[in-house]
């Protein structure tokens, strides 16, 4: 292995694995996330403003998809990342496969140019975000972490930050670039300088993207991530009546 990162060799293992990144969102909220969930047993979730992401301890135990049911309204959607999920009857879901990638060799640096993101911007973030598509970005992501973003001529027109925060690990997520200032380098510099700040805290940097955004995925192995593994977002829709099946 050449850089900082620490890599697992293969392809997720699943929540049995023992590996945080397995597991991520479980990993998070029963983590340094633990102030952000709301937990119900085998299973927790981040408040839906926050972010759509559920976890559970294994997700192939029909006890922990009743927990999940107790902590969402009926009817309520949830995203939970897997690769190993038994999903009970009763509950809708759609998928999608993603890939979990790590820092290995990535050249982390602080960004000059890139201006703290809080509380006070998150209108201009939601603009950009609803003309860039990166993923969800809520009104209150960005308590999950650090948020950097350019801007140019007063308007946003690029920024990255932190997701799920797992011990050792952080994720980096929201990166995204107004059209107009697209071929600028301003997602590369901002994704290092994200990094810069999880690697000061002896943590490591990783990310998801979509397995079909080759683009991405090409993009984010130049950098210096290595491809860990794959892993399916589920998106759940809780049953509109009663508990969880069990079975």
């Amino acid at each position: 292995m050449s850089g900082p990162g620490v890599l697992v060799d293969g392809a997720a293992s699943g929540a049995g694995g023992g590996h945080p990144l397995d597991n991520p969102v479980w990993s998070a909220l029963t983590g340094p996330h633990a102030p952000l969930a709301t937990a119900h047993g085998r299973a927790a979730a981040y408040p839906p403003e926050i972010s759509p992401f559920v976890g559970l301890v294994d997700a192939r135990d029909p006890a922990a998809w009743a927990d999940l049911a107790t902590l969402l309204a009926p009817g309520a959607r949830g995203l939970l990342p897997s690769v190993d999920a038994v999903v009970p009857a009763g509950w809708e879901i759609a998928r999608e496969l993603g890939v979990q990638l790590v820092d290995v060799s990535l050249a982390a640096t602080e960004e000059p140019e890139a201006v703290p993101l809080g509380v006070d911007d998150v209108p201009d973030m939601l603009d950009l975000v609803a003309r860039t598509k990166p993923g969800p970005f809520l009104a209150r992501t960005v308590e999950t972490g650090r948020y950097l973003g350019i801007r140019r001529g007063g308007r946003l027109v690029a920024m990255a930050g932190e997701r799920m925060r797992l011990p050792g690990w952080t994720e980096i997520s929201a990166v995204c670039t107004d059209p107009d200032h697209r071929g600028e380098g301003l997602a590369t510099r901002l994704v290092r300088a994200v990094a810069a700040g999880i690697r000061s805290r002896a943590e490591v940097p990783f990310l998801h993207a979509a397995a079909n955004n080759t683009g991405a995925v090409r993009l984010y192995e130049h950098l210096g991530f290595q491809v860990r593994g794959t892993m399916t977002f589920h998106l759940v829709r809780r049953p509109d009546d009663g508990p969880a099946p069990s079975g």
